[in-house]
């Protein structure tokens, strides 16, 4: 009887826990097609320190140039910061993957009676590559991202819930996508 109530009491705890998670990891990817050669595209981003082609960034500073390692500091127009590390660098394979490690807070709010940082961008654990694949005459540019929403605990708040994570990440690959194009076509 008491082996039977210790099953009963644990299939009772891992039901309740099942319901009861903190984030879950998302992805997003956009890809664009450029009509322009690949080199010609790669030439515009390969420069891990030099991110003026994506919209929301007034200015980069960069230590350590295109090696693994390299930490670059985006200062963006509204003026929050964003720091990112460069994990992988490959020219010929025209890619780069990059994690962010800091960020600076875009507001202060009130939630479950604590106050919460948001964060500029609503992620936390962000990494993400960027590629450029020749396609004849044109290219093609992938960039990849993954990520948790910003507020790692249960109930987020609509500032740091999986919603406005995925909303900004794809506003920003999507705004610095249409960018690069636009610069490429030229």
């Amino acid at each position: 009887m008491k082996r039977l109530t210790l099953a009963t009491i644990l299939l009772a705890l891992s039901g309740a826990t099942a319901f009861a998670h903190g984030p879950v990891r998302q992805k997003a990817e956009l890809e664009v097609t450029i009509n322009a050669p690949a080199e010609k595209v790669w030439a515009i981003i390969k420069d891990y320190g030099d991110m003026s082609w994506l919209p929301a960034v007034k200015s980069t500073s960069v230590e350590g140039g295109n090696k693994k390692g390299a930490v670059r500091v985006l200062t963006l127009k509204d003026g929050g910061t964003i720091t990112e590390e460069l994990k992988k660098y490959d020219e010929a394979k025209m890619s780069y993957a990059y994690k962010i490690t800091e960020m600076s807070t875009a507001k202060t709010i009130t939630h479950s009676g604590a106050e919460e940082k948001v964060p500029v961008l609503p992620v936390d654990n962000y990494a993400a590559s960027i590629e450029v694949e020749s396609q004849g005459g044109a290219s093609l540019v992938s960039w990849k991202a993954a990520y948790y929403r910003a507020y790692m605990n249960n109930n987020p708040p609509e500032e740091m819930n999986e919603e406005a994570a995925n909303t900004a990440v794809n506003a920003v690959l999507k705004s610095g996508l249409d960018n690069l194009k636009a610069l490429a076509e030229k």
